[in-house]
């Protein structure tokens, strides 16, 4: 029989892709997570994607939030947490685990577990260790999910600092001074383990700054001026890691640079300047988060240093296998020299955040270069690339 008289259905339209925004974790930086989880909330064009929420609580559990990128701010000087976004405490996501299933399931206790509709890309805005480091990389790449960001190989070590200056360093790329401190040296033999500071300091001087080694936002970070201070440093810093990182405090200016990956390859923003904080000691926690200690985009340099942080900012994305985004800070010291500090593979995305800030200088405001972030995700496979 023809088919050629009977009335067509009409065509469906095209399904926008589906963006499950990850945010929150188990890690010191949880509350700066959820702020930035509402930067991306509020900037990503709902035209063009659909957005599913997911919040990772303090202890692990993965729960279902508003999607109300308002409630997701510092206010009175607090950050946000998962457990006051969640449209339920008692109820739990799981994603999918199988690479040929992207549905999203939600599941309440006593209830029938119901779909929430397929994932097409995860974009985790997850800060620190059990996010931002590897561990939720490879369970996305195993379910065979892409994800927005470094793969696994380079999320840990742009968390570790250790392995980071080790794979600078191999580079060619310049670090200042530090001794790191493991957990099992702490606890065989403390004395030694102290002496390793002390030894540093008697090679570079005091200050030094005691480090988390895998932790960021500058949480659990101190400026030690003498060895009063050493012993307290090193305990707040293993509240957060056991195994402690200390550098040498290099005199010179903290300037920051963006690499943003294109179809191309990576480019690097212009750089942006970290002025000393007129109240703080360093550009600490509060610095950044809660008083807002503003940066100058773009960095007053020389033409000649401006293109040179852009080159060596790139260099250290390719050096740690990075991909998507990645945020490089330097020390331009008094006698010229750029210095790598450190690179975030998921930088803080906040309204106040020198990355956004240094792209919108650049001429990618806020909503293109998340819907770029995105794009570059949608065109990677997961699995060896």
């Amino acid at each position: 029989m023809s088919t050629e008289n009977l009335p067509q259905s009409p065509e469906q339209p095209p399904r926008k892709p589906r963006v499950a925004v990850v945010f929150g974790g188990r890690s010191s930086e949880h509350g700066i997570s959820a702020v930035t989880a509402g930067a991306v909330l509020r900037a990503i064009d709902r035209t063009k994607y659909d957005v599913l929420p997911i919040g990772i609580t303090r202890e692990g559990r993965w729960l279902l939030t508003a999607d109300e990128p308002d409630r997701m701010a510092i206010t009175d000087r607090r950050v946000p947490a998962v457990e006051d976004l969640a449209e339920s405490v008692d109820g739990g996501v799981v994603l999918p685990v199988d690479p040929a299933n992207r549905e999203v399931v939600y599941s309440e206790p006593g209830s029938v577990p119901k779909a929430l509709g397929e994932v097409d890309v995860v974009f985790p805005v997850l800060h620190g260790p059990y996010g931002e480091d590897g561990t939720l990389q490879g369970m996305l790449e195993l379910s065979g999910l892409p994800y927005v960001g470094s793969g696994v190989l380079a999320s840990a070590v742009g968390q570790d600092k250790e392995y980071m200056k080790r794979v600078f360093t191999s580079f060619g790329l310049k670090v200042g001074p530090y001794v790191v401190i493991r957990p099992r040296e702490w606890e065989q033999d403390e004395s030694a383990a102290r002496k390793k500071i002390i030894d540093l300091a008697g090679e570079v001087g005091w200050p030094l700054f005691v480090k988390p080694a895998r932790a960021g936002s500058s949480i659990g970070i101190t400026k030690v001026e003498d060895l009063s201070g050493l012993n307290d440093a090193i305990a707040e810093a293993q509240r957060h890691d056991p195994k402690i990182i200390v550098e040498a405090a290099l005199r010179g200016r903290e300037i920051e640079c963006g690499v943003l990956e294109f179809a191309e390859g990576p480019r690097a923003s212009v750089p942006s300047e970290i002025p000393p904080p007129e109240t703080h000691a360093y550009y600490d926690f509060d610095a950044k988060y809660i008083d807002s200690t503003p940066g100058i985009v773009p960095a007053p340099l020389t033409d000649e240093q401006t293109a040179e942080v852009r080159r060596l900012a790139v260099d250290a994305f390719e050096a740690a296998s990075c991909e998507g985004l990645v945020r490089a800070d330097f020390f331009l010291t008094e006698d010229g020299e750029f210095v790598i500090n450190e690179i975030n593979t998921m930088p803080g995305m906040t309204p106040i955040s020198m990355y956004p800030k240094m792209w919108e200088a650049s001429g990618i405001g806020y909503p293109e270069l998340i819907d770029r972030l995105v794009q570059a995700a949608l065109r990677r496979s997961t699995g060896l690339r």
